[in-house]
């Protein structure tokens, strides 16, 4: 597998500043150069992908070719036990609405379709995350991060992002909005990628 060499480029095809910032804590004192599309002009390009994987390498594809550089696309979101998944790869999906993308929305929606469901606690969910790493000339390496949890209501916490209010992972009782960032990389579904992605393809 290809690797990064210490001090190497990486663009994040990410224009979400939450998930920039925990990559860039995670990988930058790896030695990379962590860039974000929207320092770079990117256009944020429709995920019209059925699985996280695919959205995730329309993303990492689209923003090498475009740079010249390596390029790191994630997708990823919450599967809620009770609703068959959902929302699954259309998490970010559920957030938009008047005035564009707002989490509370998207949280509120999900407590409703419990309750309407009349879905018994605890209410099991997990995250996904899927990396691709895409270069250039369209080579690519995909790497899956999962974390098992619950979801619980009302919202706790003031850090994170996202559902990260709502979501408390297996083994522990606070979200991951309520713990420092260091906590929740070292649990969280995107944490766990992140490994997996820096065991196989940096120094």
């Amino acid at each position: 597998m290809r690797r990064l060499g210490s001090g190497a480029r990486l663009l994040v095809a990410t224009h979400n500043a939450g998930k920039l910032e925990e990559m860039r804590q995670i990988l930058g004192p790896r030695g990379l150069s962590v860039e974000g599309a929207a320092a770079h002009g990117l256009p944020e390009p429709a995920e019209t992908e059925e699985t996280f994987l695919g959205n995730a390498r329309l993303k990492a594809l689209a923003a090498a070719r475009a740079t010249g550089l390596p390029a790191l696309a994630d997708d990823s979101g919450i599967a809620v036990e009770a609703l068959g998944g959902a929302p699954g790869v259309r998490t970010a999906d559920w957030a938009e609405g008047p005035g564009g993308r707002d989490f509370l929305r998207a949280m509120t929606r999900t407590h409703e379709a419990l309750l309407a469901a009349r879905a018994p606690e605890p209410w099991r969910a997990r995250f996904v995350c899927v990396l691709v790493l895409a270069w250039p000339d369209g080579s690519e390496a995909a790497f899956e991060g999962i974390c098992e949890g619950r979801v619980v209501w009302p919202p706790r916490g003031r850090m994170g992002h996202g559902y990260d209010p709502v979501f408390v992972p297996e083994g522990e009782t606070r979200t991951f909005a309520e713990m420092d960032p260091a906590e929740k990389n070292a649990l969280s579904h995107r944490g766990r990628a992140l490994r997996a992605f820096a065991a196989a393809c940096l120094p």
